[in-house]
């Protein structure tokens, strides 16, 4: 698997420290130091391949740790928190990611045999690659360089990625999601309107009804989904969307808190300073003043 990942090492060697578009559908690197900030953030559905350093993201209470060689899943948007680090030998931070689209793992479904029933998991987990995932991973990166062929082959090297993602561990993960009938699937159109949704009051009778469950079997399935409960769910959208407003910059902290639907200042700097580790202002000029490093860095290199 050396070989493959060295290959795989060097065509996303071109990404920036930041989600990097590669022009393949779906399919985003990243390289180096990501801003913090932008690691805190509601993560779409999506595969993540680490190729060099390492990852930790933090959901809920839970934290996950990602090395290289290891692929995780996410099924469900969920907000987390997360640190990238590069390897033990000082060589910066990779991975590639695959957002994932419920209508092509369907397609793909209706090629395969129907599982045995699965216990209900969580929307997220980790598991070590294999060559087979790898080799279909080359392919995909390797039209970067002639693009005129991603039209015809991207969708088949897709199918690939999730056809070895559906071989492992994470086979349910990917099944539920195209399913509409799984608990995932239908606690999934909650996680959307709460994200769509986010600065309105929230009722959890209301959410159970769009994922067609009892308020205490929806209670039960979200928290083993996200790792959260509906309301800690709310709370982490709408301070991530406070830090964006911050860090965009000209908007007072009391402003950012009404506007994401907090009904007092005081709790919103509250909860923001437990959840971020500083009071709002605080914490949007730390970001600045990261930022500014990071510009300087670069315009020296």
């Amino acid at each position: 698997m050396e070989q493959q990942l060295t290959e795989l090492r060097a065509l996303a060697a071109r990404a920036g420290n930041r989600k990097t578009e590669t022009g393949i559908p779906r399919v985003a690197m990243v390289q180096g130091q990501v801003p913090e900030h932008e690691l805190a953030a509601c993560y779409d559905p999506m595969v993540n391949l680490i190729l060099q350093g390492s990852k930790s993201m933090t959901v809920g209470d839970q934290t996950l740790h990602y090395d290289p060689a290891t692929y995780f899943v996410m099924s469900v948007d969920l907000p987390a928190v997360g640190a990238v680090h590069p390897s033990t030998l000082g060589t910066p931070y990779l991975a590639v990611s695959l957002t994932l689209a419920p209508q092509v793992i369907a397609t793909l479904l209706t090629d395969l045999p129907s599982p045995a029933a699965q216990a209900p998991m969580a929307g997220f987990s980790v598991a070590a690659v294999t060559p087979e995932l790898l080799d279909a991973w080359v392919r995909m990166l390797r039209l970067m360089d002639r693009p005129d062929d991603i039209p015809a082959l991207a969708p088949a090297y897709e199918r690939e990625i999730l056809y070895r993602v559906l071989q492992g561990p994470h086979a349910a993960l990917l099944r539920d999601i195209a399913t509409p009938s799984t608990a995932l699937a239908r606690i999934n159109l909650a996680i959307r309107w709460i994200r769509q949704h986010f600065a309105e009051p929230l009722r959890v009778e209301a959410l159970a009804a769009i994922a067609a469950m009892s308020p205490s079997a929806f209670h039960r399935h979200f928290k083993s989904a996200t790792a959260l409960s509906p309301v800690q769910f709310q709370k982490r959208i709408r301070l991530l969307q406070a830090r964006l407003l911050l860090v965009s910059g000209g908007v007072k902290a009391s402003d950012v808190a009404f506007d994401v639907g907090y009904e007092s200042a005081t709790q919103f700097s509250r909860e923001y300073a437990r959840f971020f580790g500083a009071p709002p202002a605080k914490d949007a000029a730390r970001i600045f003043r990261h930022l500014q490093n990071l510009g300087s860095a670069e315009m020296a290199a």
